[in-house]
C-alpha cells in the first residue's frame, strides 16, 4: 500500500476524510455522529478500531460532531491547534489529556511514514486550516471550507496527485434561494465558501503545474448540485486553459456514501 484515501463523507451535514499509508491510519475530522461515522467506516471496508488519530481543521459542527465520542471509545488521539481546542473543547466533552495534541497551523508533523502540513485558510472560525500529506512522492491536499483560495493556499496545494477541493455552492443558485441575506453574505464572504467558478480557476492553475485528480467537496445541499458542481468546473478550467484527461479528472464526493478506497499510484 503507498498512500490511500476515502472521502467518507463530504457537505454541509458533515465531513470525515480517511488517510492511510502503511504505518499510519488517520481521520481528517469527524462531523457526523459517532454511530454514523462507524457506519462509513463499515460500508468502505475499513477498520476504525485501527485509527491512529484524528485531524482537526476546525471547530464547526459539520467537522467535530464526533469527535469526542470517537476519541473516547477508541483512545484516539487528537490534533487541532491552540485556538481550536479552545474553541471545540465545550461541544466534544471531556477528552483525556494524554490524548490531546498540538498541531499548530503553519507547521509539519510526521507520523511515521507520512509528513502532514497544515495550512491557513479564510473561513469564520476560530483559527481554521487544512492539510497535506506526503508519502514516498505522492502527495494528496485537502482544501474546503475557505472563502477564497490565497497564494499561500495554493503554494500548499502545488504538485498535488490528489485535491479534495471545496465546490460549495453555484452563485446563481445561493442568491435566489432560500438562505436569509445574512447567511447568503456569509457563505459569499472572504471567511466563507468557494464557489464552482472560483474553485474551477484556481484548479486550473494548480493543475498547469501537475496533474491532479480533484474530488469537488463540500457540495452545499441548498446551493449546488454534483452535476451542475462538475459541469461548471470543468468549464471553468478548459477556459483557463487545463485539458480534462490530460491535466485533470473529476469526481464526485458524497454526504452519506463513502469513495471506495483508493491508492495513489
Amino acid at each position: 500500500m503507498s498512500l490511500s484515501f476515502s472521502v467518507l463523507a463530504s457537505g454541509s451535514t458533515g465531513n470525515a476524510i480517511y488517510i492511510e499509508t502503511p504505518e499510519k491510519k488517520l481521520l481528517v475530522d469527524a462531523g457526523l455522529s459517532g454511530k454514523k461515522i462507524e457506519k462509513l467506516f463499515a460500508d468502505a471496508s475499513l477498520s476504525i478500531s485501527a485509527l491512529d488519530g484524528i485531524l482537526v481543521s476546525h471547530e464547526h459542527s459539520d467537522h467535530i460532531k464526533g469527535v469526542g465520542i470517537l476519541a473516547r471509545r477508541y483512545g484516539l488521539p487528537v490534533y487541532a491547534n491552540e485556538k481550536t481546542w479552545a474553541a471545540m473543547a465545550p461541544m466534544i466533552g471531556a477528552i483525556p489529556a494524554e490524548q490531546q495534541f498540538m498541531f499548530e497551523t503553519g507547521m509539519l508533523q510526521t507520523f511515521a511514514d507520512v509528513d502532514v502540513e497544515s495550512f491557513t485558510v479564510s473561513h469564520d472560525a476560530a483559527d481554521p486550516m487544512f492539510f497535506s500529506f506526503v508519502h514516498e512522492g505522492r502527495k494528496l491536499t485537502i482544501l474546503t471550507d475557505t472563502g477564497y483560495v490565497s497564494s499561500r493556499m495554493m503554494a500548499a496545494a502545488e504538485e498535488s496527485d490528489v485535491l479534495i477541493f471545496e465546490s460549495n455552492h453555484d452563485v446563481g443558485m445561493l442568491q435566489m434561494g432560500r438562505y436569509p441575506w445574512s447567511v447568503k453574505r456569509r457563505i459569499l464572504s472572504d471567511e466563507g465558501h468557494v464557489s464552482n467558478e472560483d474553485a474551477g480557476i484556481a484548479l486550473a492553475d494548480l493543475v498547469r503545474k501537475r496533474r491532479a485528480d480533484i474530488y469537488l467537496a463540500h457540495l452545499s445541499k441548498d446551493n449546488n448540485m454534483k452535476d451542475l458542481a462538475r459541469m461548471t468546473v470543468q468549464q471553468t478550467m478548459e477556459l483557463e486553459g487545463a485539458a480534462p484527461g490530460e491535466d485533470f479528472k473529476l469526481f464526485d464526493t458524497d454526504p452519506e456514501i463513502p469513495t471506495k478506497l483508493r491508492r495513489i499510484d
